[in-house]
């Protein structure tokens, strides 16, 4: 070769040091409290890319989750996707809506090739072959699955998350408390910045009370407005699935994607051409004034703890001083009769139709089989005994209920 061409190789090589300078290494990303939109703008800076994102999200699990017990299963496939991602970002130049954002699942959720165990012995071994749909709409948007996170025993506790496949996940702000439950494993890992996003569901407290006890944004939707297809249910006529996330705006960027009609879960129908373009139209920072806020004090007729009424308090004097008009109190007639019997013990004949659509095994077909298969935890047991005892199939005349906060 000439010595004409080393002027020309000599630039090249340049160019291309200086295209790889400003790129972190995964040790130096910061992870404390990172956005989607904060994300994206290191991808279109080039600071560092998602296989790097994934890599430091790994290590901290890693050095972190030992005290928190929130992940039950790390995606052996992350990183393989991160790469892909990548690629199709230098290829594209175009990111995808959650492009290369590290997604914790609670392990309800039915995800390609990990174990979907709701924390139980019985389905310990269960892999399904194909996403739960609201999974399937994140990964399309660009997410990556990091890890499954751990859950109350069948969704059963909004209390504490404690499963048989796991054990006790603690709160990351204080290790002595619990993180609430049933989707305490999600709320703990985002809080500990073990992931970028997260999902839970919520039967009766399962979203809001670990969002509320580790500090997040968490999204009870209308029901029929996210699909519910491929999770393992509670009671279906009170399940919802939703983001928790750090922020209002990452909660509603995630929204935005999950929402939407599945055939599989008829009553999506219901929010068929009511969902707007995009929901963070409604992002305004005077999104409050106006508003008319009732205050349903009937909810805290138990003494609350003083710190949490003088948080509530404080809630409400911030939301009037932001333009709300807050109603306090509001009567519903009849309350106390219309919130009787909210737990309704379906769980046998939704779960049971679980395992016969996804599971599909000759030796777990029944709630029988569940309890035959055995628990750790005394409080998960107690819920199946009582749901043995005291609910038939589907077509009985009568149907008793527990109520959970009293075990």
């Amino acid at each position: 070769m000439g010595s004409k061409h080393y002027p020309l190789i000599f630039l090249v090589v340049l160019a291309g040091l200086y295209g790889c300078q400003g790129q972190l290494d995964s040790s130096e990303v910061d992870l404390h409290e990172l956005t989607i939109t904060e994300i994206h703008s290191a991808y279109q800076e080039g600071r560092y890319n998602a296989e790097q994102l994934v890599e430091a999200y790994l290590e901290r699990i890693k050095s972190l989750d030992g005290k928190l017990n929130a992940i039950t299963y790390i995606n052996p496939q992350a990183l393989s996707r991160a790469r892909e991602l990548d690629k199709e970002y230098r290829q594209t130049g175009k990111l995808r809506p959650l492009h290369g954002i590290p997604l914790i699942v609670k392990d309800n959720f039915n995800t390609r090739g990990l174990p979907t165990t709701a924390g139980s012995l019985a389905l310990k071994d269960f892999i399904p072959d194909e996403n739960a749909y609201m999974i399937e709409k994140l990964v399309d948007a660009g997410a990556i699955i990091l890890a499954k996170s751990n859950m109350a025993e069948w969704a059963f506790s909004p209390m504490h998350t404690m499963s048989s496949t796991h054990g006790t996940t603690h709160n990351p702000y204080n290790l002595n408390r619990v993180p609430a439950g049933s989707s305490g494993g999600t709320g703990a890992a985002i809080a500990a910045n073990m992931g970028a996003i997260g999902v839970g569901t919520d039967t009766g407290n399962s979203i809001r009370g670990p969002s509320s006890h580790c500090c997040l944004v968490g999204f009870r939707s209308t029901l029929g407005l996210i699909s519910r297809s491929g999770i393992i249910p509670l009671y279906l006529r009170n399940d919802v699935a939703g983001p928790m996330c750090r922020t209002v705006e990452d909660a509603t960027r995630m929204l935005e994607v999950i929402v939407g009609y599945d055939p599989e879960d008829p009553v999506t129908r219901h929010a068929k051409g009511k969902i707007p373009e995009n929901y963070r139209q409604y992002l305004q920072e005077d999104g409050l004034r106006g508003s008319r806020i009732g205050v349903l004090r009937i909810l805290s007729e138990h003494d609350p703890d003083p710190q949490i009424k003088a948080l509530f308090e404080q809630a409400l004097s911030d939301m009037d001083s932001l333009g709300a008009q807050i109603i306090d109190s509001v009567d519903i007639p009849a309350f106390s009769r219309l919130r009787q019997n909210q737990w309704c013990a379906d769980f046998r004949e939704d779960i049971e139709w679980y395992l016969q659509k996804y599971v599909q095994s000759d030796t777990l077909q029944t709630l029988e089989d569940i309890i035959d298969a055995g628990t750790r935890s005394d409080f998960a047991r107690q819920q199946l005994e009582y749901f043995t005892e005291n609910t038939g199939r589907t077509g009985d005349s009568e149907v008793k209920c527990l109520d959970p906060y009293r075990g």
